[in-house]
């Protein structure tokens, strides 16, 4: 289906755009794993519309895929690790840690900072829906994201 790759773009577009609103209006600041959730939704948008448009190159099309899913898992795992964190924060330094000061440093904080530089708290729980966290959503997104792109490369009979 054509149609998917762009709706996983907009969802992905959307995912950022709340983020922003989260952190501009509501006050929660990013913290490193929330930012690299952020690149990952930015890669498999970028990534799922280059497949929306190139549909039918069919080479294109499954390196595409295949990206979407991989930086899907990526990102799951990074949504996981960040639950997981919130879940046992005793195992969470307080500090500034190596990740935060690795995303800091990177040009795409300097460049924007507002999106892409870490300064909150990994452990926040300020926000829930649902009784889940941000991190939780996150997770069930990028699964939802890999199985959905996953699913548009099987041949219907």
């Amino acid at each position: 289906m054509p149609i998917i790759f762009l709706l996983i773009f907009l969802g992905c577009a959307g995912l950022i755009g709340y983020a922003i609103y989260l952190q501009l209006f509501e006050d929660l600041l990013p913290c490193p794993l929330c930012v690299a959730q952020r690149i990952a939704y930015w890669v498999i948008g970028i990534t799922a519309l280059l497949a929306y448009f190139n549909q039918t190159r069919s080479a294109i099309l499954k390196i595409c895929r295949g990206l979407v899913i991989f930086f899907a898992m990526m990102g799951a795992v990074i949504a996981g690790r960040h639950a997981w964190l919130i879940r046992f924060p005793e195992s969470f330094e307080c500090g500034i840690s190596p990740e935060e000061v690795f995303l800091n440093a990177l040009p795409l904080a300097q460049w924007w900072p507002t999106m892409f530089e870490a300064n909150g708290d990994c452990a926040d729980t300020s926000w829930k829906f649902l009784f889940l966290t941000i991190p939780d959503w996150s997770l069930i997104t990028f699964m939802l994201i890999g199985i959905t792109a996953l699913l548009s490369g099987l041949k219907r009979k």
